[in-house]
């Protein structure tokens, strides 16, 4: 089984993509943690730092909405303009210099977290048509690892860059990577149709639509469930991971980051092979196999060892990405082309909103009770989900249910000829 990233990238709609998500990628994390160090170095309040997490976050939560307005204009120009509009909005960023001027900064983070979901979902509509069905696998599997890649190095260059110049630095640089991802989605040839002047009058119904057509759809709808039960378990396993590293391991609070550099070292590993795993098995099994991984990971980081430990954080890091990628590649494949972004919004809502949920409910749980409980309860779940994943049809998707009142498929593309469908900034 060998690696085939060489031939992707050989591809030139996918080559200048992944250039976009690698840079602004940089720019999106090392933001993200300058924004809550900024936060703090203003005010002083630990609160009002974590509050910047919140302010990126929450916009996730309105995916089906803010997808809508994806599906309502061609996604390429759609990519250039939001990227370049962001890049003109954290300029704002340059007027913050007091804790007065901080609602400024919680401003532009909320325009920063809607701009993010609607990226993600233009894109993941972008690339159903410019990166061809055989690529998408290794495709999402090179975004995360890009996206992983960069959040080893970059949180570390946005903290030194803020401490040597301040925020509006790091502000600069974010606005920088914006305008070179808009540079190159402008560089990805791509037709793409008119959206239908009908629906784009319907911007709640277009929203009802994407939810409707994803819930009917049986695989999608089961691989969208076992992500959002993995990602809730995920939270629980991230709120637990300083009682990890103190009441287990007996180590400096600072460790966690070491966990979490192993814990991102196995999602770029996982996300090299994704394609050729992908082409080997549907993506029910290879979501329930990554799935199981996890749950032995977030299970095996009871044992009060470090290199057990540091194991079962490469076990976390390599098993989580698995039905993310899953679900991305289904998502891109099964969808007709005019509901993908509201889809893929949909989908990622139920990802990651049950993640924040989690989080703050395995923070009050760890006091609650041992760490290790709450560890061998959260692995058991994920296995339960693992299970479930792969009950149902075993059939791949590649026979899809037609969208509510939309046409039927055949394939990959709709009766209309326009490729079906998904991932961000």
């Amino acid at each position: 089984m060998g690696w085939s990233g060489g031939r992707v990238l050989r591809d030139r709609n996918v080559a200048f993509y992944l250039s976009g998500v690698v840079v602004s990628g940089f720019g999106s994390s090392a933001m993200t943690l300058a924004a809550g160090v900024w936060a703090k170095s203003l005010t002083g309040s630990d609160s009002l730092a974590a509050l910047t997490t919140f302010c990126v976050s929450a916009p996730i939560l309105f995916g089906p909405l803010v997808g809508a307005v994806a599906d309502r204009a061609r996604r390429r120009l759609l990519l250039i303009w939001t990227n370049l509009g962001m890049a003109a909005v954290l300029l704002l960023l340059l007027t913050v210099r007091s804790s007065d001027q901080i609602w400024i900064l919680f401003a532009v983070l909320i325009v920063y977290g809607t701009s993010s979901v609607l990226l993600d979902a233009a894109e993941a509509a972008l690339v159903a048509t410019a990166v061809p069905e055989t690529l998408r696998g290794d495709f999402n599997g090179l975004r995360m690892t890009a996206n992983e890649g960069m959040k080893l190095v970059a949180p570390l260059l946005g903290a030194l860059l803020f401490v040597q110049f301040g925020g509006t630095a790091v502000a600069l640089l974010d606005a920088v990577t914006f305008v070179l991802a808009a540079i190159a989605f402008a560089l990805i040839r791509v037709a793409e149709p008119a959206p239908r002047p009908a629906e784009a009058q319907r911007w709640s119904a277009q929203a009802a639509e994407g939810i409707r057509y994803l819930r009917q759809h049986p695989v999608l709808w089961r691989l969208v469930l076992a992500g959002a039960a993995t990602m809730c378990v995920a939270g629980l396993n991230g709120a637990s991971v300083y009682a990890v590293v103190d009441a287990g391991l007996h180590r400096p609070p600072a460790f966690a980051g070491v966990l979490y550099a192993v814990q991102g070292i196995g999602s770029v590993v996982i996300g090299l092979f994704a394609g050729v795993l992908l082409r080997r098995m549907p993506e029910r099994v290879f979501a329930a196999a990554g799935i199981m991984l996890f749950a032995m990971g977030v299970a095996l980081r009871v044992v009060p060892s470090v290199p057990v430990v540091l194991l079962a954080s490469a076990m976390i890091g390599a098993g989580l990405p698995c039905v993310l990628i899953a679900a991305m590649t289904a998502v891109q494949r099964e969808t007709p082309g005019r509901l993908v972004g509201r889809v893929a919004a949909t989908a990622g809502t139920l990802l990651y909103a049950p993640n924040a949920i989690a989080l703050a409910a395995g923070a009050g749980l760890t006091a609650l009770m041992d760490h290790r409980r709450l560890l061998l309860i959260a692995g058991a779940a994920a296995a339960i989900a693992a299970v479930g994943c792969l009950l149902g049809s075993g059939a791949r998707t590649h026979a899809a249910a037609p969208a509510p009142g939309g046409p039927a498929r055949v394939g990959s593309r709709d009766t209309e000829g326009t490729e079906s469908a998904h991932d961000s900034r």
